[in-house]
């Protein structure tokens, strides 16, 4: 059953229409329509309210966010602490797990960054050198520097 702020448009019309006629069977028509009783009442008599500021208060504002995207655009190779601890130097008290969300909001993920050059012509390719020997790592603790990147953002400097 759906409550009285989630009804759609399509669900306020059938509501409507037989009212209008004079019909109120609220019953059959709140199973028709599949909301409650109360909140096909709620709509009849215009008492119905949209949900409003629904979750959890902000506790920065878009210009604190533009600050933080301006960190994380400005040096990308540095961690979330890095971040945090940059980002409340200029006045926002946020938690390190706010910081870290909000970054992910933004659009940005945390990847490894692209080592390897894009080798297209025969002259690239003839500055290469080729060696027999491999690197391989046993444990996974030693991954490199991680890179704080938008999609579609893998090649830019």
């Amino acid at each position: 059953m759906g409550k009285t702020a989630d009804l759609i448009v399509v669900q306020k019309t059938i509501i409507d229409t037989p009212h209008k006629e004079g019909k109120p069977q609220k019953v059959q028509m709140a199973k028709e329509v599949g909301c409650s009783q109360s909140a096909l009442s709620k709509h009849i008599n215009r008492k119905l309210r949209g949900r409003e500021k629904c979750g959890r208060k902000r506790c920065t504002s878009s210009r604190d966010d533009c600050n933080l995207d301006r960190i994380v655009r400005k040096r990308p190779f540095k961690s979330v602490g890095d971040f945090h601890k940059e980002w409340t130097e200029a006045g926002v008290c946020a938690s390190r797990t706010t910081t870290h969300k909000q970054i992910l909001d933004m659009g940005f993920k945390c990847r490894i960054p692209l080592v390897k050059p894009l080798l297209n012509t025969v002259a690239q390719w003839s500055k290469v050198l080729f060696s027999d020997e491999s690197n391989f790592c046993i444990s996974f603790g030693n991954q490199g520097p991680r890179v704080w990147r938008k999609n579609g953002e893998a090649h830019s400097a």
